[in-house]
């Protein structure tokens, strides 16, 4: 992973992964919301079963049932002949629609831990008043506001759906109700359902979004560092003169910036060269521009091999002009080092007859040396620039260093 690519990858990464998280989490709300939905059904199911059998039990005129431990008289039924006696003598008791639904409710209750209440904010019966949360959804019922009522209640480590929903007075409740100023189409109350639920956690889709997290992470990862790796050989390739192969002016330029403001703030020398090859447009003319790129060719790779130092740069500064950056280096060091390239370019014995300097290729080398005063970088180019016009006028082949207080020339 290159350090470029570097922050783009861990982007990528993180932007998946909260776009996973996103999901999961979504998906998860719809989990729940289906959940809640079943929960829903399950207590529409469960009233309008109990609204049914009320209805069978009021267009009977109620049932009559065996008086025992668990069916006594109901002393809020005041009604005639509430109480038979049978031919036989057994007792019975009348069960209209309200004590009914008591009775199915603790059945309900004993058996599947479902709780059903029927209430009303002005009961009959102290025992149907209502709980908190169902006097809340009775009085959303008489405003009009809904005509459901869900939510969830904890006992204990059980949590329980809540549902209600009205009951709406017909005709057959005025016998019990009218009393109490209710008319037909009147709320009077409601019946409450509540069973135990669990929010069952969807490990499928959690591992599911977690599995595609970590390859989608995976592939980023991968694919961004090839792709890195990629976009610096582009880069390095864009730093490159396409003929010699070594930096080009651009990365030559940006390298300098750089190094005078580290030579400036650290008050460290710096020298910078300029070097030309000698009569290269008379070679050209002599042996032709495919040999003149060959003798460039050669001439970069001899001053790349002598520039050994990490810092050390030498770069295609134009046409047959290379630049050449020495960081830490005093006017002394660099002179030594204008003299090795000097030497070492003659030395490759490429033939130029129509040299003044030699009849091999040659160099002139102008140099200018940053040594922390008050000059701009572009004083100190210029200097290495009027430095290389002096090696030329002086004979060419020769190394001219160029500093504000002295001249120094160095041939070889």
């Amino acid at each position: 992973m290159t350090s470029k690519a570097r922050p783009y990858i861990i982007a990528g990464v993180i932007g998946w992964l909260v776009l996973i998280s996103l999901s999961a989490a979504w998906n998860i709300v719809q989990v729940r919301q289906k959940q809640h939905d079943i929960y829903l059904q399950n207590g529409r199911v469960i009233f309008d079963l109990i609204v049914t059998t009320r209805a069978w039990n009021s267009q009977h005129g109620g049932v009559y049932m065996p008086v025992s431990d668990q069916v006594e008289p109901n002393p809020y039924l005041e009604v005639a002949h509430r109480d038979l006696m049978t031919t036989d003598g057994m007792m019975l008791t009348l069960i209209n629609p309200a004590y009914m639904t008591r009775l199915i409710a603790e059945l309900a209750n004993q058996q599947d831990n479902i709780n059903l209440h029927i209430t009303s904010l002005n009961p009959i019966r102290p025992a149907n008043a209502p709980e908190a949360w169902e006097a809340e959804a009775l009085r959303i019922f008489e405003e009009r506001v809904k005509t459901e009522y869900t939510g969830y209640a904890q006992n204990g480590d059980t949590l329980f759906f809540q549902y209600m929903a009205p009951l709406i007075t017909q005709e057959s409740c005025l016998q019990c109700h009218e009393k109490q100023g209710y008319q037909v189409g009147d709320i009077r109350g409601g019946i409450s359902v509540s069973f135990p639920v669990a929010f069952t956690m969807p490990w499928a889709l959690l591992l599911s979004h977690l599995f595609f997290g970590v390859v989608g992470s995976s592939l980023i990862m991968v694919f961004g560092s090839k792709l890195g790796h990629s976009i610096k050989i582009l880069e390095e390739l864009s730093d490159l003169d396409g003929l010699t192969r070594i930096h080009n002016r651009r990365y030559f330029d940006e390298q300098v910036k750089r190094e005078y403001l580290h030579s400036k703030r650290n008050k460290v020398p710096l020298s910078i060269a300029i070097c030309d090859i000698d009569n290269f447009k008379a070679y050209n003319d002599t042996y032709g521009h495919p040999a003149g790129d060959e003798c460039l060719k050669q001439v970069a790779q001899v001053l790349k091999q002598v520039l050994k130092r990490p810092g050390d740069l030498v770069a295609r500064y134009g046409g047959e002009e290379f630049g050449i950056l020495l960081p830490y280096t005093g006017v002394e060091g660099a002179l030594q080092i204008g003299a090795l390239l000097c030497a070492n370019v003659e030395a490759l014995r490429i033939p130029h007859k129509a040299s003044e300097a030699s009849a091999y290729v040659t160099i002139s080398i102008g140099i200018a040396t940053y040594t922390g005063d008050e000059k701009t970088l572009a004083n100190v180019v210029k200097l290495a620039d009027l430095a290389l016009y002096k090696a030329k006028a002086g004979g060419k082949n020769h190394v001219e260093h160029m500093l504000v207080t002295r001249t120094v020339a160095h041939g070889n």
